[in-house]
């Protein structure tokens, strides 16, 4: 069995190659990049792999047997074509199956439903592809948060407009442990999981969040108008609306889901008092 993930030298994509070779080797593993002189310090075979080049892809995939397609990070109707191109690669390579990392979140009326979409129509692809599939929809991820510790004890607060809604978190070192299970295993084949673990609410998140960084933090709800404005004037005009719909979708219930881990790797999901009390944040900078 040969494993190749694509755009491995990302975050998660590097966490999850770490994970399948210490199930099968590295000799069993190959990383696949846009630019494959920067996932050499991966420690495996590496191949080019832009999602852009359909004919690139098909070449890079001969010998795969199962290839991990973690999500683009394009615009919705570029993300959609790209995925596109590696399920269609895949085919014409002769890999066996092909496992997709989506996404949960609201399905229409947030600025993050589009590419809740495009995460809906990918798995739809991959379903009718003829290809062995197994599709896992991650949780949102608690590093963004820890990353930001230093700034919610400056102000004080944790602020947006998720109000009272609860929201499956996850880690990355677990989705990787979790794809690592569904790319070496057909266990799950033909099923999609959720990936994701205990949710949370905004105020207990503003708990632990204060624990880590010492001080006592609240949670202020806001409007999904001045919300938006907020993360827009900080992020820009495209991932400012796309944050602010992830809120405003875990408001309106989207994230309050029942989590698939324990079944997919055999254990429960770290609980967020073990996780909380084990993670380090980085000190501020002066």
């Amino acid at each position: 069995m040969t494993i190749a993930i694509t755009t491995a030298n990302g975050q998660l994509g590097s966490a999850v190659v770490s994970a399948v070779v210490a199930r099968v080797g590295t000799s069993n593993v190959v990383a696949l990049a846009r630019t494959p002189e920067k996932a050499q310090h991966l420690g495996v075979e590496v191949r080019p792999g832009d999602y852009d080049d359909r004919e690139q892809l098909t070449s890079s995939l001969q010998g795969i047997d199962t290839v991990l397609l973690i999500s683009g990070i394009s615009a919705p109707s570029e993300r959609i074509e790209q995925h596109r191109n590696v399920i269609e690669a895949a085919v014409a390579s002769g890999v066996r199956k092909i496992v997709f990392t989506g996404i949960q979140g609201a399905e229409t009326s947030t600025a993050f439903s589009p590419i809740v979409q495009v995460s809906i129509d990918t798995e739809e692809l991959i379903k009718s592809s003829g290809l062995q599939w197994a599709i896992g929809r991650n949780g949102i991820y608690i590093e963004p948060d820890v990353e930001y510790a230093a700034t919610y004890a400056q102000h004080g607060e944790i602020a947006n407009s998720a109000a009272d809604g609860r929201c499956a978190y996850t880690t990355r070192p677990e989705l990787a442990e979790a794809y690592a299970a569904l790319v070496t295993t057909d266990t799950h084949n033909g099923r999609t999981v959720n990936l994701s673990g205990p949710t949370l609410s905004q105020s207990e998140l503003a708990k632990y969040i204060g624990a880590l960084v010492g001080v006592t933090l609240t949670y202020r709800p806001m409007s999904d108008a001045d919300y938006l404005v907020d993360r827009t004037s900080e992020l820009g005009d495209f991932f400012g609306p796309v944050i602010a719909g992830i809120y405003q979708g875990i408001r309106e219930g989207a994230n309050d889901t029942t989590s698939d881990f324990a079944a997919v790797v055999g254990r429960p999901h770290t609980s967020w008092d073990e996780y909380f009390a084990n993670v380090e944040i980085a000190p501020p900078v002066d």
